[in-house]
């Protein structure tokens, strides 16, 4: 069974960077898409990234487009989500999500998922 952990939050201020990790253990990661989503007090939750099981496919939520990047490595069973010049409206608790799909594709629906880990971007 996949268990997903996140890891790298924590507080930063207006215009830092963050990585956030997303380590898988029990099935190896590398035939999964792996996405990011986030979840902040009073709004709906929000898709942020997601990656292909090659890494050759990622799509950006248009409110982090240009700022946030995904990567993976599936020597590590890990995927990163780098987060550039962040902005107050970033905070929330930062959850990772992946689903079998083919080697190009994200997925649609995820079925195994993080606990997440909170991200606070304040002065």
């Amino acid at each position: 069974q996949l268990q997903l952990v996140e890891s790298g939050g924590g507080l930063v201020q207006p215009g830092g960077s963050l990585r956030l990790s997303c380590t898988g253990s029990g099935v190896t990661l590398e035939h999964y898409a792996v996405a990011w989503f986030r979840l902040a007090p009073g709004k709906e939750r929000e898709a942020v990234s997601c990656i292909s099981p090659n890494g050759g496919n990622t799509n950006y939520g248009d409110s982090v487009r240009g700022r946030f990047a995904t990567s993976r490595d599936n020597a590590k069973n890990t995927v990163f989500l780098q987060m550039n010049t962040l902005k107050p409206e970033d905070t929330a608790v930062y959850y990772c999500a992946a689903a079998l799909t083919n080697p190009l594709e994200c997925a649609y629906e995820y079925d195994d998922w993080g606990q997440g880990t909170q991200v606070t971007v304040s002065s």
